[in-house]
């Protein structure tokens, strides 16, 4: 356990020097995944689906802010949508910009969860965001993470139904318009899915916030918990054929994220818990203090020889005088070079005194005579 404390305070060492640089990259790896599930699920234009367009669009977006990258990745799903049927990108324009009107009132600078949303439901592991974001953010963090949840089963529906779109004509083109703006804003699963999130969400971050032993492990547990409860429970009602392996996989990888999230940012030692009691002209206080886990890094202690000091004793050494390198005439052999300095030290303080005291005290007068 405490070669893991060490390597956390490495890694907090490390990220505090050297957090622009490591921000920079994460958003890269971001816009890789990001730009690369689009690209691989609904690819409907070549070009733009190509490796070169892919890397390109990752590594423009690493040097905007965040918001770039969501309005890239909005522009590029309306590209592929465009290729499959104009409509059909009309739609989904409006769908958006009702989805983003909601996201900039509440959480304009959040705009990594609605991309972290939607990675984790194309991924197959949804019930890792609602603990996630219930551990390390507030309540109003179900407003981006539902439009996430929303754009992902959007995109999904077009790319389960691109075959029927291509080929319908001119006149049935309005029939499957409304078709899909019918079955988007009506999906029973995606709409399931997002209160579970939501719920999940609220449900981890009331008990993390709470003063109990345990709080983030109890809060991940427990949101875990609701949302598969909520998910299966919906799935049964509502008849949606989700899969029940998904729901269970990914709330156990949520509780596993949720454990190196406590490790990493609120490790505590709740054996040595205080309960604080004081008081003021107007208030009675009650204080649970609970010390965090921490350890100091060890230190290397490097030893350095001057060059001076080096010539020394090689001169010592060749000229057979007493020194480190001669240990013949060391006047004291089995002992080491701190312990005859200190010997040294100790005889020229007490010539010193005698001869202090000798000269007080008149000493040296009387046997100056006395020769």
């Amino acid at each position: 356990m405490s070669t893991l404390l060490v390597w956390r305070e490495k890694l907090q060492e490390l990220y505090a020097r050297y957090s622009a640089y490591i921000l920079k990259i994460l958003q890269l790896l971001l816009g890789f995944i990001l730009f690369g599930l689009i690209n691989t699920n609904i690819g409907f234009m070549e070009m733009a689906s190509s490796l070169l367009c892919t890397a390109g669009l990752a590594v423009i977006c690493t040097f905007f802010p965040m918001i770039v990258m969501v309005m890239a990745a909005t522009a590029l799903v309306l590209v592929h949508f465009y290729t499959l049927s104009m409509p059909i990108a009309i739609v989904s324009l409006v769908i958006f910009l009702l989805v983003y009107i909601f996201y900039f009132r509440f959480t304009p600078k959040k705009a990594w969860i609605v991309l972290l949303s939607v990675i984790a439901f194309s991924l197959k592991i949804p019930f890792v965001i609602p603990i996630v974001f219930g551990l390390v953010g507030t309540p109003v963090w179900i407003v981006p993470a539902a439009c996430g949840v929303i754009s992902y089963y959007m995109v999904d529906y077009v790319k389960d139904s691109a075959t029927a779109l291509r080929s319908a004509d001119a006149d049935s083109m309005a029939n499957s318009l409304m078709s899909f703006t019918r079955q988007v804003l009506t999906s029973k699963e995606m709409w399931l899915m997002a209160a579970a999130v939501v719920v999940g969400i609220l449900v981890v971050n009331l008990v993390r916030t709470r003063s109990i032993d345990h709080a983030w492990k109890i809060g991940s547990a427990a949101g875990a918990v609701v949302c598969v409860i909520t998910a299966s429970a919906g799935n049964v009602v509502l008849d949606l054929g989700i899969s029940y392996v998904t729901l269970v996989v990914s709330a156990v990888l949520g509780i596993a994220v949720g454990l190196v999230l406590e490790f990493m940012f609120f490790s505590v030692d709740y054996s040595r818990t205080e309960n604080i009691q004081f008081e003021d002209d107007e208030y009675y206080y009650y204080v649970k203090a609970v010390p965090k886990v921490g350890v100091s890094v060890p230190e290397k202690e490097v030893k350095r020889i001057t060059g001076r000091k080096a010539q020394e004793q090689r001169v010592d050494g060749q000229s057979g005088q007493i020194g480190e390198n001669n240990p013949r005439r060391q006047p004291f052999p089995g002992k080491n070079r701190e312990v005859l300095e200190e010997h040294v030290d100790t005889q020229t303080e007490d010539i010193l005194l005698t001869r202090s005291l000798s000269k007080e005290l008149g000493l040296r007068q009387e046997y100056d005579k006395t020769e």
